[in-house]
């Protein structure tokens, strides 16, 4: 049986995706109500420029003055799609204490601040779901806090940025340059005008830290991610990827250690085999392939970003939510009981691809291996190509730590014979 008195929704943001909610709200109203059990109602719409023409979304509706929309008392459910850390944090806790429950897309304030947020939320008795922080359509946290609560997840490897993911794509199909395959990403749409949070990886990093505390039961914070950019890499690096059998992509890895005792979250440009199922994701997609103890390896793969699609995934959060409310109940909250602690980047083992100019000229290869050796980084695969004097000297190590790669590449740079360190790159999804 339905009941008739609606659940109040109020939206805080009516951009891209914001208005995106509000048609999706009307437009499957009916719909809604039978997934939920009763009406869901827009209650009032919070936004920076009240002037603006929102097609679909009644003016009356419309306030600048977000702080009394969450503190009304009557509002069920709080959509928070302003982003940013402030007003967007106190605006979210105002919420819990005046009885709303929150769906957020914040990606940059759950990673920041998502163990403040769900103490408020436990302390209020009500909900924080936040589905569309990351991957933008596909589901994932839930699949990771519901779904794999009873298997234990060991590693998160994934693509969580399409505007880097466009561009690398170009770059690995076309041969074009870093700057003129972002130039294209611009005029797409895909890349912002400013890209730095994207192409410098702070997007992705606070995904990862998202991910890594779900699927570890582990608070992670922004800070604990290492982060690395791909704006060095060149049509150089794709060309000595495509001959080991590899591409390049901006991951996201989240890792529980091999003894179980700590985890690890970072980001950065990787070579990964062309078999892998991540190789194959193309354009402006996302990908994440969940490695976990039972149920083996899983991947989800959609579109990450747009209105559209973020919208898709907050509403999916608002059914679930208000459904909660109607049974007088919450979902799961934060799962932090491991409490792992989050290893530094020195720590982490993988392999390597390192170019090096060097000097054309006997006994170069002797000399750089035994730096590797003193370092204690066993060798895979050599290629050395030179003419007139100089040469290119590409080495695919073992897997070593971050830490020994790092003295030895210091420890190369030292010798006459090296001229200098092209690129460092490393090798992931053996």
């Amino acid at each position: 049986m339905m009941r008739t008195r609606p659940l109040k929704v109020a939206l805080l943001g009516c951009g891209v995706v914001g208005s995106e909610v509000a048609r999706i709200m009307t437009t499957h109203a009916d719909d809604l109500a039978a997934r939920i059990g009763a009406p869901v109602e827009l209650a009032g719409v919070a936004v920076r420029r009240p002037s603006k023409v929102r097609e679909g979304i009644d003016p009356a509706l419309v306030t600048t003055d977000a702080t009394a929309l969450v503190k009304r008392g009557d509002i069920d459910v709080v959509v928070e799609v302003i982003g940013g850390i402030e007003p967007a944090r106190s605006l979210i806790t105002t919420a819990f204490e005046h009885g709303a429950s929150v769906v957020s897309a914040n990606k940059a304030l759950l990673a920041q601040d998502g163990a403040a947020l769900h103490a408020a939320a436990e302390e209020n008795d009500k909900d924080l779901y936040y589905e569309a922080a990351v991957a933008g359509a596909i589901p994932l946290i839930r699949p990771l806090r519901e779904s794999l609560a009873g298997d234990k997840v060991n590693r998160v490897l994934g693509i969580v940025n399409g505007t880097t993911n466009f561009i690398l794509d170009k770059m690995d199909s076309t041969g074009a340059g870093y700057q003129e395959a972002l130039d294209e990403a611009t005029a797409l749409g895909y890349a912002e005008a400013d890209p730095t949070a994207d192409v410098e990886g702070f997007d992705a990093a606070a995904k990862a830290a998202i991910l890594a505390g779900i699927a570890f039961h582990t608070r992670v914070r922004l800070d604990d991610v290492y982060r690395e950019g791909m704006t060095e890499v060149t049509a150089a690096d794709f060309a000595s990827a495509k001959e080991m059998g590899c591409t390049i992509k901006l991951l996201a890895i989240c890792e529980r250690a091999a003894d179980g005792g700590s985890v690890t979250a970072r980001v950065h440009p990787a070579m990964i085999p062309l078999s892998h199922p991540l190789a194959s994701v193309r354009g402006a997609y996302n990908a994440v392939f969940v490695e976990s103890d039972a149920s083996g390896q899983l991947m989800f793969y959609g579109p990450g970003a747009g209105g559209a699609p973020t919208a898709s995934a907050v509403l999916g959060d608002l059914v679930a939510v208000c459904r909660n409310r109607l049974n007088g109940a919450t979902g799961p909250g934060e799962s932090a009981y491991a409490a792992l602690p989050v290893s530094p980047m020195g720590d982490v083992v993988t392999r390597y691809h390192i170019s090096l100019d060097v000097a054309d000229k006997p006994g170069v290869l002797a000399q750089v291996a035994t730096v590797f050796a003193e370092h204690g980084v066993s060798i895979d695969t050599v290629r050395q190509q030179g003419k007139d004097g100089e040469a290119s000297l590409v080495v695919v190590t073992h897997r070593a730590s971050d830490a020994s790669l790092t003295g030895t590449v210091e420890a190369l740079r030292k010798l006459d014979t090296v001229r200098g360190v092209a690129s460092i790159m490393r090798v992931e999804g053996e």
